[in-house]
């Protein structure tokens, strides 16, 4: 009988691969976001405005009543138009900074053409934009350069344009966009809440973020995201385009050629501070509506109190803030970390202990690594005397005794340096082989005396060198 105890899903030491994220549309990309920080800066977002609407009408009540509040509808939805044009642009992360131009250049071309029907004005006017846009769609995509070069470029040469206009342009004809002020306000609203619900579905905030650079922004992202990028570029020109023929619409003095890059910094501001990341992929739901709302009131307020504020000025704070806020959604607003859990493989069929209680869920493996092995020591010094040849070798036993030592006397083998042993050493007298230093021997040592071949260096006279002398 088995143990009742759960198996191991996975051998000690086997390395789990953690699964990429399933909202990652590129490897490295973020996963799915956490809205929540949107929302919560969307009521400050709302907080905001609804104090100053409060504080609007306590300087000038007309202002939320009657025309008062059509012209500020209108001039709303003008500025709304303008930022979610900016605003789908950045979630591409391709910026169009050409919104600003393009909208005055839209809003002298109403001017100049005034007398005419409004679908026989804004309709080629459309035209040019979109053609417009998919030029600088067409750079960006095919060039693979950074939208806000090529848009500055574009926004370079709309300006030239402007600047044929010598003076102020007057409207020429009788058009009042203020009778239907209600219903662009309801559609613009719409476009911007169905936008930000559009963009919070996974799949849509995937697909967007494929645009978003998650390695070499120098490198193509690949089809999916140049199609995305063209038609956001595209989008934003035509949007600005219809923002400038609004604001022509409804002003009732001359419209003044200019630059238009103040309007551009106003709109990149206040798409920003409605919470769109300037790196693209996150924005809000309510952000932009809430957001432009804000600055509208504001713009008002001023204007009420008598102050006169630069748009520069107002665009300037709006984009610090909104830089902010990118740091806060960055932070907050990302995917929370994957954790993963491996699965039991139950010992039974129920996957339960014969006792009755269920196995617990094994935590995850972690990664596991050898243990150190232990450091061998440092080997010994090789001792040059402790050779094989210096020791002692085990020899016969001698019988009824201890092994003596070859040198002893009474060994098996006496030494050839002892008198009277079996092999006496050369030198020895009396042994088989005298040595060569013997007078009589046969073969006497070279200066030896009385040798057919004498030393060079001994006489006869002169004993060798050996021999003890009394004078030596």
């Amino acid at each position: 009988m088995g143990y009742d105890e759960p198996t191991r899903t996975e051998p000690a030491g086997t390395p789990v691969d953690l699964p990429a994220n399933p909202d990652d549309p590129e490897p490295g990309a973020a996963g799915h976001d956490r809205i929540g920080v949107h929302l919560a800066w969307e009521v400050v977002l709302l907080a905001g405005a609804v104090v100053l609407a409060y504080l609007l009408w306590r300087t000038q009540p007309a202002t939320l009543r009657g025309a008062g509040l059509r012209d500020l509808l209108i001039d709303l939805v003008a500025l709304g138009l303008l930022t979610v044009a900016a605003g789908l642009s950045l979630r591409t992360a391709a910026v169009n900074l050409a919104v600003g131009p393009v909208a005055v250049a839209a809003a002298l071309h109403f001017a100049e053409q005034s007398e005419r029907s409004v679908p026989a004005v804004v309709g080629p006017a459309t035209l040019v934009a979109a053609l417009g846009g998919l030029v600088l769609a067409l750079v960006v995509v095919v060039l693979h350069v950074p939208s806000w070069a090529a848009s500055l470029a574009g926004a370079a040469g709309v300006i030239v344009y402007i600047e044929q206009r010598a003076a102020p342009v007057v409207v020429q004809g009788d058009h009042d966009p203020g009778r239907a002020a209600l219903h662009l306000f309801a559609g613009f609203a719409a476009l911007a809440v169905l936008g930000g619900l559009f963009g919070a579905i996974r799949a849509v905030r995937r697909l967007v973020g494929r645009s978003r650079p998650v390695g070499d922004p120098a490198l193509p992202q690949g089809p999916v995201a140049a199609v995305l990028t063209a038609f956001a570029l595209v989008s934003s020109t035509v949007l600005a385009m219809l923002a400038g023929t609004l604001l022509a619409a409804e002003a009732t003095a001359p419209v003044a050629p200019g630059t238009g890059l103040d309007g551009t910094v106003l709109a990149v501001g206040t798409a920003l501070l409605a919470g769109t990341s300037a790196y693209g992929r996150r924005g809000g739901i309510f952000g932009t509506l809430f957001a432009v709302s804000l600055v509208a009131l504001f713009l008002a307020w001023a204007q009420a109190r008598g102050w006169v504020v630069s748009p520069w000025a107002v665009g300037g704070v709006a984009l610090a803030i909104g830089l902010l806020v990118t740091r806060l959604v960055e932070t907050f607003g990302r995917p929370r970390s994957t954790e993963v859990e491996v699965a039991d493989r139950p010992v039974s069929g129920d996957g339960t202990i014969s006792s009755g209680w269920s196995a617990p869920r094994s935590r995850p493996v972690d990664t596991w690594s050898p243990p150190a092995l232990p450091t061998d020591p440092p080997p010994h010094p090789v001792d040059p005397w402790a050779g094989p040849g210096w020791d002692e070798r085990p020899h016969r036993r001698a019988a009824g005794g201890d092994d003596p030592p070859r040198w002893a006397p009474g060994g098996d083998r006496t030494p050839r340096w002892e008198a009277g042993g079996d092999a006496s050493p050369r030198w020895q007298v009396g042994g088989d082989r005298s040595p060569r230093w013997r007078a009589d021997d046969d073969a006497s040592p070279r200066w030896g005396a009385g040798d057919e071949r004498s030393g060079r260096w001994e006489t006869r006279d002169d004993p060798p060198r050996w021999e003890t002398r009394d004078d030596r």
